[in-house]
């Protein structure tokens, strides 16, 4: 069995930003980037708000740039995925791919969390070429242009109306004939003139070319089909924290969120740290993520020299 001092779980900014931070604390990180290397990111076509980047940079470009920087300063990067844990006891024991067991001294959960689709065919035909499921990382590029916002929840809201101060016209394509969001966030879509509710429509398909989003194509309850032209389509329809290995042992919150103590990355198991979206629930940006990565790094370190 293999032992370490510090497993890190998760590759994407949480994750290449703890590595960064525990390789230059000389605590010899082991990082496990997991079923999706670089994370959502990794879908994200341009990025204009990661500070350091005057004309912009893609998603994979920064992804690739922060694993290569923990390389350099000493990380043991591996591919592989956790398939099992037990949390019950120091050292943690750990099971890589199903046969692969590490014992490790302390753990950094930094396995993000993951949007939720509709499944349709042509949302991953169009995604990052005018299907987002974030709209503070991808509304910038729709200025005065028209788009989509599936949901009818308190995200929902948020991001129709921070939208509506970009774009000419948003579209909100909600299932039913309420809104499920707060009074407060259900006020500020209806005193928003550029927002139009669509009720009781699902999407059929998202249209498009070879450039990008074109449209998609709406059914209403009552069975008319039609069509709708837009240029961006954007999913708020909730995410699904990438927790469910862990639950057992570390607390989460009704969502599965992990709980972190505090500014801290503490979870309620000494040893146990958590970063980036899998414990954010509010913000999930990449320069959050990578902010909570350090933290957990730094908190790391300080228990490995405490012991």
């Amino acid at each position: 069995m293999e032992k370490i001092d510090c497993l890190i779980v998760g590759g994407g900014p949480a994750g290449y930003t703890a590595a960064i931070y525990a390789s230059r604390a000389n605590i010899a990180p082991v990082l496990y980037e997991g079923v999706q290397p670089g994370g959502q990111l990794t879908t994200t076509t341009d990025i204009e708000n990661y500070p350091g980047f005057e004309n912009g940079i893609s998603g994979q470009q920064l992804v690739d740039s922060m694993k290569a920087q923990a390389i350099r300063l000493g990380t043991d990067m591996r591919q592989g995925a956790v398939t099992s844990a037990d949390l019950s006891q120091r050292p943690f024991r750990i099971v890589i791919n199903g046969e692969h067991e590490i014992e490790a001294k302390t753990l950094i959960i930094a396995t993000g969390a993951t949007a939720k689709y509709l499944g349709l065919p042509s949302e991953d035909r169009y995604k990052g070429l005018g299907v987002s499921a974030c709209a503070t990382c991808d509304g910038f590029f729709y200025r005065k242009k028209t788009v989509a916002v599936v949901g009818g929840g308190d995200t929902a809201c948020e991001e129709a109306t921070y939208l509506a101060g970009l774009c000419k016209k948003v579209y909100m394509i909600v299932r039913r004939d309420v809104l499920r969001a707060s009074e407060a966030m259900q006020d500020r879509v209806k005193n928003t003139e550029n927002i139009e509710v669509l009720w009781n429509c699902n999407t059929q398909e998202i249209l498009g070319d070879e450039y990008g989003v074109t449209g998609a194509r709406l059914v209403r309850k009552d069975g008319e089909v039609f069509d709708i032209a837009v240029d961006g389509f954007f999913l708020a329809i909730g995410h699904h924290p990438n927790s469910d290995l862990f639950r057992e042992w570390v607390a989460v919150d009704g969502e599965g969120y992990i709980i972190t103590d505090g500014k801290t990355s503490k979870t309620n198991v000494e040893g146990v740290f958590a970063a980036g979206d899998v414990q954010d629930p509010h913000y999930r940006q990449a320069i959050t993520a990578a902010a909570s990565g350090c933290r957990a790094a730094l908190d790391a370190e300080r228990f490995l020299k405490m012991q």
